[in-house]
């Protein structure tokens, strides 16, 4: 059993894609972590924003969330649409390319992809501040606990869609049902109290604020950063197709499930929050504590539940990643097929996924975690605008969609839930642009052309490589021109015997070439080449091959032999030039590092 299978498990063979599709429950953990986990980020990230108005701060959290939470129900309606539209997948690359144009569908891929990178590289780093507020003395070591959860994630989503369905159910679930349980005993604390409830431990004070009112552009911004809590809802629209059937429902009802829990959760959190005058933290300070963990404990206390709620919180914030592990490699497959990425992304690896698309994420995400420290602060602002860009050209489509299937039973009606969707997520896109242009949001729009820029280089190369390679002729059986022969030799030993013996089998005119980077073994292959070559072909009355050597001033092998083939071709037009490469095949992959480089 080689370590490929050991880490990723044995390979599947394609007839065992079935047993790969999920059910609509298990879609919770698979495609909804991204949104789910958002209830833990989203609301502490409008409350940062809020931070300079201290206690007057918390008046505005509970109207924003709702406001967000309005948001979010449109783009469920909207969502359904689309699933039942495009039941193989329906993400906004394909939603925006087929009914509004190429250009939108690549601006929609381009929006999708950074937004699915940066929910990464968010979710970690999250799940990881989460944890260093719970354990000041890791601060220090935050970058490293990122790079370890990312190196984790992705072993665990190159084994496939089934297997991270069930190693990561059980996190979730216990997630969704801590903060339930929290959210619960904080609504009856405040009922029994009369709406004055008394925390259990009480959490650090805010600042009073000298200001009496909130400014319209902080407003703004607060709503901006808390709209990240709504990336990730496309999720399930992009992969319809791992649903079992009947997959349409069960998307449907996966999307259900997961708008409503996060809908509750983000209610729940903002309202109790107010109520319990909780605020967001520097969380560059060694004293940070995520909101979530001022709650708990405001509500329970520091106890047995505080502690797994508090861990299902990090593991789920870490793993909320995974829905980009689920979305990003199938968008990149879409675009591979369509000529805009290389052709290795739509191919499936070992356990039936598409492994480039994850190992690229991974590689990516790294880079971006690097740069940035692992600190979720630092991120926050590049964040909702790729998703809210897709969201809109998604819902965009959408529209137009109905509007050329006129007559399809309620139409009209889907047309008027996308048209509204188009025109809140739109909206809300046009503010995040604005508030968070420079705080960071700049580089995702310049990010945004730069990729479509790379789209069209990948497409016009691909172009020209169809259009050099194009035989629009049949097959020519009359001009059949032996092949000049050419065998690139180091020095006389089985291989170049083998490699030889097939080229005078194919072709009389057979040259061997050797690039002179040692005098010593030049030396000793012309004496082996007179010995066991020249004689014995002489003797049986063949043409003896050529021996040519091709010096190399700065011991390089590949360009000087690459350029005598290209100049052999173009000496003799219309003649086919074969090289037949001699290989030497390892038995164990880690004797092909005891071979020298470019030797053959």
């Amino acid at each position: 059993m080689s370590l490929t299978d050991i880490f990723i498990g044995r390979r599947l063979a394609t007839s065992e894609s079935e047993g790969e599709r999920i059910s609509a429950l298990a879609g919770l953990p698979i495609l909804g972590l991204d949104g789910l986990s958002s209830a833990a980020y989203g609301p502490e990230a409008a409350m940062a924003i809020l931070l300079p108005l201290g206690v007057l701060g918390l008046n505005y959290i509970a109207p924003i969330m709702f406001i967000i939470i309005g948001v979010l129900i449109m783009l469920y309606f909207s969502y359904r649409q689309t699933i039942a539209a495009y039941p193989n997948g329906g993400g906004s690359y394909t939603v925006a390319k087929e009914n509004i144009g190429a250009h939108a569908g690549l601006l929609a891929a381009a929006a999708l992809m950074i937004d699915y990178i940066l929910n990464v590289a968010v979710g970690i780093s999250a799940g990881v501040g989460a944890l260093v507020s719970a354990v000041p003395s890791l601060h220090s070591y935050t970058l490293v606990i990122c790079l370890a959860t990312l190196a984790v994630l992705t072993v665990v989503n190159l084994r496939g869609v089934r297997d991270t369905g069930i190693a990561f159910a059980a996190p979730t679930y216990l997630f969704i049902l801590s903060l339930l349980i929290t959210i619960i005993i904080g609504l009856f604390q405040i009922i029994t109290s009369g709406g004055h409830p008394q925390p259990v431990i009480t959490p650090p004070a805010l600042p009073a604020s000298a200001m009496q009112t909130a400014g319209l552009w902080l407003l703004l911004r607060t709503f901006a950063s808390g709209c990240t809590a709504m990336t990730g809802v496309e999720a399930v629209s992009n992969a319809t197709g791992v649903f079992i059937e009947p997959k349409i429902d069960n998307a449907r009802r996966s999307l259900t499930y997961i708008v409503a829990t996060l809908a509750v959760l983000l209610a729940g959190i903002a309202y109790l929050a107010q109520i319990y005058h909780i605020g967001a933290m520097d969380e560059t300070k060694s004293n940070y504590e995520t909101v979530l963990s001022q709650l708990i404990e405001a509500i329970t206390g520091r106890g047995i539940f505080y502690y797994v709620s508090l861990t299902s919180i990090i593991i789920v914030l870490a793993l909320s990643a995974n829905t980009s592990f689920a979305g990003f490699p199938r968008v990149t497959r879409l675009l591979a097929l369509d000529g805009y990425l290389p052709h290795s992304f739509y191919l499936r690896g070992q356990r039936l996924v598409y492994s480039i698309g994850i190992l690229f994420l991974s590689g990516f995400t790294a880079f971006l975690l690097i740069i940035f420290d692992g600190i979720t602060d630092a991120l926050i602002p590049l964040f909702a605008v790729g998703a809210f860009l897709a969201f809109t050209l998604s819902q965009a489509g959408m529209v137009m969609h109905w509007r050329k299937n006129k007559k399809e039973k309620h139409a009209l009606a889907a047309g008027v839930v996308n048209g509204i969707g188009a025109l809140a997520t739109g909206v809300a896109l046009a503010i995040i642009l604005i508030a968070k242009f420079m705080e960071g949001a700049w580089i995702t729009v310049l990010l945004i052309p730069a990729l479509l820029l790379l789209f069209r280089s990948i497409k016009s190369h691909y172009n020209f490589v169809a259009k050099a390679t194009a035989c629009p002729t049949a097959v020519d059986l009359y001009d059949n021109k032996l092949p000049i022969t050419v065998v690139p030799v180091d020095g006389w030993n089985i291989l170049a015997e083998r490699a030889l013996h097939f080229a005078m089998l194919i072709s009389s005119n057979v040259t061997a070439v050797h690039v002179q980077v040692d005098e010593a073994r030049l030396g000793n292959l012309k004496k082996s080449w007179q010995k066991y070559v020249v004689e014995p072909t002489n003797k049986s009355g063949i043409a003896a091959p050529k021996l040519v050597i091709l010096p190399s001033p700065y011991r390089l092998f590949r360009q000087p032999f690459l350029d005598y083939v290209l100049k052999l071709e173009k000496e003799n037009p219309g003649h086919m030039v074969a090289v037949v490469v001699p290989e030497l095949v390892q038995s164990s992959w880690y004797q092909y590092i005891l071979l020298p480089p470019c030797r053959l």
